[in-house]
């Protein structure tokens, strides 16, 4: 039987957006400030998705994870990433017209992410037309954040929704356990920063290479 999704949400990072050259340099820049060894581009796949604290916990050196190290890092790499978050970040390619034939189809869309909120508000004003999404929830201070299912539920109860009703499309192992506590479909995507294993065994219930392959759910 096939059903009748009504509305998808996002992922940012990975998902929708390229980011990590922009997250590298920011966080890279506040490590260096604070005496610490800068990170390669590429060591950050698999330290992003969880939020500013938590990776900045990730590449500080082991024995210098004091909490107040940690909130530190994780405060001057959010500051510099507000200010310059869009100088190498953009859609993936295929993303731009997939959101341009969900909307024609009339799929409601919104994002959650565990990018601070005003940040993420601000790099998907800059990328998307304005009215793409429903609902952007980002990091908010004291709030739930992925995987989190309360994530997934605040929004469901403002927009009027059934868990049973949404597909949450992510690269990551967050996207897909907060999916499958919530309720809803977990669709996972290879262009990502994690790997297909990885996404697989995090409950990925498909995985998709393209982006146009979402919209055989509809």
């Amino acid at each position: 039987m096939k059903i009748n999704y009504k509305s998808v949400f996002f992922d940012l990072d990975g998902t929708l957006i390229d980011t990590l050259e922009d997250i590298a340099a920011s966080m890279n820049k506040a490590l260096k400030l604070r005496g610490f060894p800068e990170l390669p581009t590429g060591d950050y796949r698999d330290k992003v998705g969880w939020g500013i604290n938590r990776l900045a916990y990730l590449c500080i050196p082991e024995g210098e994870r004091k909490p107040e190290t940690v909130d530190l890092v994780a405060s001057c790499a959010a500051e510099f990433y507000a200010e310059t978050p869009l100088l190498y970040s953009r859609p993936y390619p295929g993303i731009l017209e997939l959101l341009s034939v969900l909307k024609h189809r009339k799929i409601r869309m919104s994002v959650i992410t565990n990018k601070p909120d005003p940040v993420a508000q601000k790099v998907l004003a800059s990328l998307f037309p304005a009215d793409t999404f429903e609902c952007v929830r980002g990091e908010i201070m004291g709030s739930p954040r992925k995987p989190d299912p309360a994530c997934v539920w605040e929004v469901l109860v403002d927009l009027d929704l059934m868990p049973s009703s949404i597909i949450i499309m992510g690269d990551s192992e967050i996207d897909m356990e907060m999916a499958t506590a919530s309720g809803c479909y977990a669709l996972g995507v290879s262009w990502g920063y994690r790997s297909r294993d990885t996404i697989e065994k995090a409950g990925a219930r498909k995985i998709i290479d393209h982006p146009d392959e979402l919209l055989e759910f509809f």
